[in-house]
């Protein structure tokens, strides 16, 4: 069994666990969310072809749509960063500030 770098909970929420390894979360057609151990963010970069290469990289890429993650595209996504906020992915508000926000600030 393959070891991930993160944990899914629930139905909505993905837990970063490995500092080492940047999530990049890839949901539908939407902009692509980059999770480190210092934040989160909008990924302006090239999306790695294959997991070989994101591993290179120090990135893990997150298909929330895929049938081991979700299996549909969210909404609405929570994520646990472990800069120990959880914050708050609303895809129905993308050009807005309101697309990520803090949701809880220490959720440990």
């Amino acid at each position: 069994m393959v070891e991930k770098n993160y944990i899914t909970s629930g139905r909505n929420t993905i837990i970063h666990k490995i500092k080492k390894f940047d999530l990049l979360i890839i949901n539908g057609e939407n902009p692509v969310v980059i999770v480190s151990h210092r934040g989160i963010g909008i990924y302006k970069g090239e999306i790695p072809a294959k997991r070989s290469i994101a591993k290179k990289a120090y990135q893990d890429v997150v298909y929330i749509e895929s049938s081991e993650i979700f299996g549909e595209e969210k909404t609405l996504l929570f994520v646990q960063a472990l800069d120990g906020r959880e914050y708050k992915i609303d895809y129905s508000k993308i050009e807005t500030n309101n697309f990520i926000r803090v949701h809880q600030d220490n959720y440990i």
